[in-house]
């Protein structure tokens, strides 16, 4: 099926006189998910060049090839990589056609326990992303990194500052959480803000997330679909981005986070989103989207399938007593990662399938509980569980 949809992209770039054998462009295989061979492949590229629902950032089509570009220029890393390019989704007839193209491929990848790594094309192309996963019958978490959160009402037709009311109303809904990651405050409404706090939804504005990058892992080892949008990086670091302003991400900030969703054991698709080469400089920004690529797949080849499991030896147990109302806590920690979980009860038709489910957590999270205080990532999980 994904020949249907699938082109090969520019030749050039496969030409083997212009790589050498330390770079990936001479280990990524080109072709082959077309050509119907997938055996063992673990990561596909997927370039989707369409912007037309793209408000003011037109231009980010022309992006999967430039990325490609430099990506292939990059050192392989000292493992054995299984990574193939799938090739690009051309823009369909109308924008809900290339929706649809691209629901249809990640779909397919999916079913095939191959990660897509999708690159844009403007931000609304998460929507065909979200669109893959509405027949695989389980719940879903995603996380976005976005300078805003869009939500914006009064767009009747997807465009990439609305495309997130689209996925919120779509029904039936597979969503249990979303992660708006990085959103400025300054930018984004009041009101857009209250729909995630309404939802149970989780935003994480920048001065906290840059305050410690580290809280944002635990929001990442529990995602599925991550979409990234290249705006939520200050100028200076990625000019090639028409809605860039001089507050954000840095460089180095926005690859650690790429960094944690590849070493999550859950993220099976992901997007980025909104690179602009028409505007870039000295192709910068083409070239931070390329080591924010490879910043996850460096993540991925480093998972350690680290979910606790009752009674096993390799994780401790913490159990909090809160003397007030006597309730108790517990919390699991590895001792091969130093990753934290928490449990938090199951409530309403939840229970009659399982007592408890693990959320994973930080450290912050246990402090706040030795101080009988309950976890906002607790309460928030809970309100979602009952």
């Amino acid at each position: 099926m994904l020949e249907e949809f699938l082109r090969n992209a520019n030749e050039e770039l496969y030409s083997r006189e212009n790589y050498n054998p330390f770079q990936l462009g001479t280990h990524i295989l080109h072709g082959a998910m077309v050509a119907g061979d997938s055996e063992g492949i673990d990561i596909a590229l997927v370039g989707v060049k369409e912007d037309r629902a793209s408000v003011k950032n037109n231009g980010c089509a022309l992006a999967p090839d430039e990325i490609r570009k430099q990506l292939f220029a990059l050192s392989k890393p000292n493992y054995e990589i299984k990574i193939s390019d799938a090739g690009n989704i051309e823009k369909g007839e109308t924008i809900r056609d290339t929706y649809i193209a691209l629901s249809r491929v990640v779909n397919e990848l999916l079913r095939m326990r191959i990660i897509p790594v999708i690159i844009g094309g403007s931000h609304d192309l998460t929507f065909g992303q979200f669109g893959a996963y509405y027949d695989l019958n389980r719940m879903i978490n995603i996380s976005i990194i976005d300078s805003m959160i869009d939500l914006k009402e009064d767009h009747h037709d997807i465009d990439d500052e609305s495309f997130l009311m689209q996925i919120f109303q779509y029904q039936p809904s597979f969503i249990f959480n979303v992660n708006l990651v990085a959103y400025q405050t300054h930018l984004t409404s009041q009101h857009a803000i209250e729909i995630m706090n309404h939802l149970n939804f989780e935003s994480y504005r920048l001065g906290k997330v840059k305050m410690d990058l580290n809280e944002m892992e635990p929001v990442l080892r529990d995602t599925n679909l991550f979409s990234l949008d290249m705006s939520a990086i200050r100028y200076a670091d990625a000019p090639g981005n028409r809605n860039t302003t001089p507050n954000g991400l840095f460089a180095e900030e926005v690859c650690q986070l790429a960094r944690f969703a590849g070493q999550s054991d859950q993220v099976d698709s992901f997007g980025i989103y909104g690179c602009n080469p028409t505007v870039d400089v000295r192709d910068q920004s083409v070239q931070l989207a390329a080591d924010i690529i490879w910043y996850f797949i460096d993540g991925f080849y480093n998972r350690k399938n680290d979910f606790p499991k009752h009674e096993e030896p390799d994780y401790m147990k913490y159990t909090i007593q809160f003397k007030e109302n006597k309730y108790e806590m517990n919390f699991w920690k590895s001792k091969k990662t130093d990753h934290w979980w928490m449990e938090v009860p199951a409530g309403g038709e939840l229970r009659n399938r399982k007592k408890s489910f693990m959320i994973p957590c930080s450290y912050t999270d246990y402090q706040t509980a030795l101080r009988e205080e309950v976890p906002e990532r607790w309460i928030k999980a809970y309100q979602k569980l009952s």
